[in-house]
């Protein structure tokens, strides 16, 4: 056990007692500022070496400090290193497409974009129907489509490649949206308010039928907040109140649920974030304990990651999790030249210094990896 490992020993009483109303759990955290601490920049591995590792941090996009090109020398002494800095102030949903990592951020009224390929970085905010109130979560489609969810006007914002708005769904009453996934035609949108799934032609908005209802009984929902799409195409639904994840047919048909509520490995106190790999691993994050779990596809727990603080690596109060493979030769340079990535995971963290993590998952060349990733007690 490693200095991340002591954020599973926090009492579940004081966990489910924090000066947080769980019904607002999108938008307000309970997190102090964590103070900088200087540190070197050797790999930061998980686990760390000399044991094999799967996972390296690999760098941290909270400014456009960490996307654009710095000033000149002079610049810097007539107007100041920060002059013009634009800063993520409190994300909650991301993703990337094509080389631009999308962050919701809520107290800015809009999503950044900052573009690894071209070095810029920039706010969208909408204009007219398309003006974000209280943005959350993003889901971008292969075209990348943009669908915006924004629980304070109760629509999902849609937004073309170019950022530029397209359309709303959603009428008055309708639903309280925190993220929706996507498959082919269908926009499966997370109502946190009636505890349930709308599914609806993502092309004109239709609603096609619903999924699940509230309650604790397996199947039931309470307070949901996230939602992706696996690669069985089931669908896996973060049960926030309910303090599990589940996992649906399209239909609607209960299949499975992870974890419970507890403090010991492999429970939860506040899931937010999920998303799977193309193995079918979930990875779940917990903004209670501030880390995130693996788990197989029959629910063990393969390993954790994570842990607040001050540190490069470090997450404070995360939400929300992305995988990707289509971007990982952007992000290879930043690994350890022997460390080969799979794919890349993205954090959100909407306290502290860093606020969009990025993680590589791979193998270390000369190692020898005898199980892909063996269960494990620990990380």
């Amino acid at each position: 056990m490693n200095r991340f490992s002591h954020i599973l020993t926090l009492p579940v009483t004081s966990i489910l007692r924090m000066g947080c109303a769980l019904v607002l759990l999108l938008a307000i955290g309970c997190a102090s500022q964590p103070v900088a601490i200087e540190v070197d920049d050797s790999p930061i591995f998980y686990p760390a070496l000399p044991d094999i590792p799967r996972i390296q941090y690999l760098a941290t996009f909270s400014s456009s400090k960490d996307v654009e090109k710095s000033q000149s020398d002079l610049s810097n002494f007539i107007l100041g290193e920060d002059s013009g800095v634009k800063s993520i102030k409190k994300p909650y949903g991301v993703g990337i497409f094509e080389g631009r990592i999308y962050a919701v951020d809520t107290s800015s009224f809009g999503y950044a974009v900052m573009d690894m390929v071209n070095s810029e970085f920039k706010l969208i905010s909408g204009h007219g129907g398309g003006r974000m109130s209280l943005p959350i979560n993003i889901t971008i489609d292969e075209d990348g489509t943009k669908y915006i969810t924004d629980t304070q006007i109760d629509k999902v914002l849609v937004f073309d490649r170019e950022d530029r708005f397209v359309q709303a769904f959603g009428i008055t009453g309708q639903f309280k949206p925190v993220d929706t996934a996507i498959f082919k035609d269908k926009l499966f949108v997370l109502d946190i308010r009636d505890h349930e799934v709308e599914v609806l032609n993502k092309h004109n908005g239709t609603l096609l039928y619903k999924i699940s209802q509230p309650g604790s009984l397996e199947g039931d929902l309470f307070h949901p907040t996230n939602i992706k799409i696996g690669p069985d195409n089931s669908v896996y639904i973060s049960d926030t109140t309910n303090f599990r994840v589940q996992k649906f047919t399209q239909d609607g048909r209960h299949e499975q649920s992870f974890g419970s509520v507890g403090t010991s490995l492999g429970q939860f106190a506040r899931p937010k974030g999920i998303a799977l790999d193309k193995e079918s691993r979930l990875y779940v994050v917990d903004a209670a304990f501030e880390n995130i779990q693996i788990m197989d596809a029959e629910g063990r727990l393969l390993m954790f990651f994570g842990g607040p603080g001050g540190y490069r690596d470090n997450i404070n109060l995360p939400v929300d999790i992305e995988i990707d493979y289509d971007n990982v030769a952007l992000f290879q340079p930043y690994a350890h030249p022997d460390f080969k990535l799979e794919y890349i995971i993205l954090v959100s963290s909407q306290f502290g210094l860093n606020k969009v993590n990025v993680y590589g998952f791979g193998k270390m060349d000369g190692m020898e990896y005898i199980d892909d990733l063996p269960e494990s007690n620990g990380n």
